[in-house]
Parts: C-alpha cells; structure tokens; sequence
C-alpha cells in the first residue's frame, strides 16, 4: 500500500464517518432522553433519501401517506394520553400539530410541480419524514415510557420491522440514487475531493455546531438535556417526559433524512439499506458510551476508517470486521463497571 492509496482510504473513511456520526449523536440523543435504542433511525435514512429519489422520478412518494396516517394515529394517541386534562385550547394545538401539519405538507405535494427540483424536494423530504419521529413516538414509545429498557427495546424491534415492511411497499425492491448536491472536482495533492464530500463534512458539522448550541444556549435544549441528566428531577421541574421525547425524536427523524440525503449520490439506496448504515452508527454511540457527543462522533470517524480499510484488504468481510470492533469494547466496559438494578 502506498501513501495515495492510504489517503484515499482515509478520506472515504473520513467522508463515511461522518454520516455515521450523525446516526450516533441522534441514537445517544433518545437513548439520553428517552432510553430507547431508536433502531428505526435507520428507516429514517432510507426513507429521506427513497422519498427525494420519488420526486427526482417524478413520482408522489408513499411516505406522504405514511405521515398523514401516523399524524391521525398520533392525534388518537394524544387524546387518549390527555383525555383527563383536555380543554378547548389543548385540543386546538393537538389537532394543528397531528392532523393539520401533515396535510399542509401533502397539500404542498401536490400543489408543487412533478418534478420540483433538488432544492425544494429537499426541502419536501424533510418535511415529510422529520414529523414521522414525533408520531412515532406518540404511538409506539410514549404508551410504554415508564416500561423497562428491555421492552423498548423490543418495541425499537418491532417499528423497525413496521418501516422496513411499509419502505418495500413504497418504494419497491429496486434501489435508487439521487443527483449530488455539487458535481465539482476539486485537486488535492494525490487527491481529488468530490464537492458532494465537502457537503457532506460541512453540513455535519454544522449539525454538530446547532446541536452545541441548541443544547448550550436554549431553554428547549437546556430541558432536555435535564431530562437526560435526570429524569425525575427534570419532572418535578415541569418538563415534561412526553415533551422531551417528541422532540428528541424529532430531530433524530430530521438528522437521519438528512443523512439519507447526503449519502444517495454516493450509493444505491434500497428499502432495507437504512438499517445497516443505522448500526453501523450504533457501532459508534457504543464505542463511544452512549452518553458523549463528542466522543460517538470520534467513534463514528474511527468506524468510517475501519471500514474503508476493510474495504481494500478484506472486502468480503469489511461488515464483519465492523461489527467485530465492538467486542473489544464491550469486554473493557464490562470488567471495568458494576452490575446495577434498573431503577427506573
């Protein structure tokens, strides 16, 4: 191996790390806040990036469909959850935010042109699969808030197995791509530096940088990240556990769209590939504690360059060796920490 060889194994590492560092800081986002291992997050990926490949295709995507069923199945749940407080006032914000967002945005499906452009389909997937988090949290995760670690986990499961059946039914079992954000070369030494890696690496750490400051300097972020810290504390301070999951759920559904986005000009995309990218950035939040931002997006680049690296020696075992990478870390975790009770 020379030394070109080695950069471009490291900057496709670099480049892949950081979209799996986007899938980790959202896994230690809910698992923060809510405890769940979102393992749906890779749905979410798939589903940004099948949902702009509809409108590149011209095609009314299936996930609109999805929104307004999971928006009127949120808005049953949420008045179920608050039948014993519910006034005139509470029932307007529940109906805006379950039932009259998500037909604002299949309206504006519909009113745009078939084939919208990169810009505002963007823009469109967005919209469509960020609102999917906090529904999905309404219905599958906030009945079962007070439930053991192990049965949200099971729930994860089953959503998981729910969005991966409903992709193959929207999108079919053929793949897709999407045009790259920017088709610019730019030379580098030995290297050439594609303009859609530059977006990728900057829009992350743009995500990295609003995450900081959202958390630091807002009091939404400030509340969540009491209800991380400590969740009964942070209820008997008024914030409210439903609150902090929706949101949470939110923008982890925001940040894996995005990441479907980013990554479908550089691979073919298909119903189930959102689920291997999502473990690969659970590799990573593992790695990293489940706990530290900064140290599951360290992982996430040391990940991105074990696989790239797996890539040029062993090919047919580069998913292997990824998955691999966490056993080491697991034994030196288990030895060095104590059994403990779930007491929540």
């Amino acid at each position: 191996m020379d030394s070109t060889i080695l950069l471009l194994l490291v900057q496709d590492g670099v480049v892949n790390g950081a979209i799996y560092a986007l899938i980790a800081l959202s896994l230690v986002l809910v698992f923060t806040v809510t405890r769940v291992i979102l393992i749906p997050q890779g749905e979410f990926v798939a589903y940004g990036a099948l949902t702009l490949a509809a409108f590149e295709a011209g095609h009314r995507p299936g996930t609109v469909g999805l929104l307004l069923a999971l928006g009127a199945a949120a808005f049953v749940a949420d008045l179920a959850a608050g039948r014993h407080t519910l006034d005139a006032r509470s029932l307007g914000a529940i109906a805006l935010r379950d039932l009259v967002l998500p037909a604002a945005i299949a309206g504006a499906t519909l009113v745009v042109p078939e084939k919208p452009g990169l810009l505002v389909g963007i823009l469109l997937t967005l919209a469509i699969v960020t609102p999917m988090g906090a529904y999905l949290h309404a219905v599958a995760y906030r009945p079962l808030e007070h439930a053991s670690v192990l049965v949200l986990l099971v729930a994860s499961v089953g959503c998981h197995l729910a969005l991966t059946g409903l992709g193959l039914v929207f999108f079919g079992a053929e793949g897709s791509r999407t045009p790259p954000l920017s088709d610019a070369m730019i030379p580098a030494g030995p290297l050439v530096v594609s303009g859609q890696s530059l977006w990728m690496l900057a829009l992350t750490a743009a995500i990295i940088l609003g995450l900081w400051t959202f958390f630091g300097l807002t009091l939404i972020g400030k509340a969540l990240m009491a209800t991380a810290v400590n969740r009964l504390g942070a209820r008997l301070m008024g914030i409210a556990p439903s609150m902090a999951g929706r949101l949470s759920f939110s923008v982890a559904a925001f940040i894996g769209a995005l990441s479907g986005i980013l990554v479908a000009p550089l691979t073919t995309i298909y119903y189930d590939t959102g689920f291997l990218i999502g473990l690969k950035g659970f590799v990573a939040a593992i790695i990293g504690g489940l706990a530290s931002y900064p140290g599951a997006a360290l992982a996430a680049v040391l990940v991105g360059i074990i696989e790239a690296f797996s890539s040029f020696h062993a090919s047919a075992f580069k998913e292997v060796i990824v998955f691999m990478a966490i056993i080491p870390v697991l034994l030196w975790r288990s030895l060095r920490s104590h059994p403990v009770e779930d007491d929540e």
